[in-house]
């Protein structure tokens, strides 16, 4: 007889088994997505935003339907933030969406790619340094560089603040 109840018990732990880690990617998954807890879509097209999302999200309307559901999820956590910043937080947001809105899909990755590259130098001493090197800029390359514009190559007669950016 305890041949017999170990089949069933070992069908009853897989069932368990499977219970419990249906169990624990729902949990992940309204972590990751507190939206869904709240009986929200995960991914709504634009029509679907509440009023107040598609206020805030305004700068986007145009595009909201061609965004990836990672960005669509990413732009509406600024949405739920929004209304607990201050005035200037809320106006620096909406700023940046503008801007945001407003490049290319290229310009969207280099973006991108240099805040990853920024993230990436994590220690303060590095970033401090960086910002040094900026300052010590004259004042048209660093406009150049706000602007975008790629860095010349130097002459030998270079400065010293120069010769650190390199």
């Amino acid at each position: 007889m305890a041949e017999k109840t170990r089949p069933s018990l070992g069908l009853a732990w897989q069932r368990a088994r499977r219970a419990l880690l249906a169990a624990l990617l729902a949990c992940a998954a309204l972590t990751l997505n507190p939206a869904l807890a709240e009986g929200a879509k995960p991914d709504p097209r634009w029509r679907e935003l509440s009023a107040p999302q598609r206020e805030i999200l305004a700068p986007l309307a145009s595009e909201w339907n061609r965004l990836d559901s990672a960005s669509r999820t990413r732009w509406l956590g600024v949405a739920q933030r929004y209304p607990k910043m201050t005035p200037i937080g809320q106006k620096r947001v909406q700023t940046r969406m503008k801007k945001w809105a407003a490049l290319t899909p290229q310009q969207r990755e280099e973006a991108r790619t240099k805040y990853k590259r920024m993230k990436r130098k994590n220690d303060s001493k590095d970033l401090r340094r960086e910002w040094q090197r900026y300052q010590a800029l004259p004042a048209k390359e660093r406009e150049a560089l706000a602007a975008g514009e790629p860095k010349r190559k130097r002459s030998s007669s270079a400065s010293t603040a120069e010769e650190f950016s390199q």
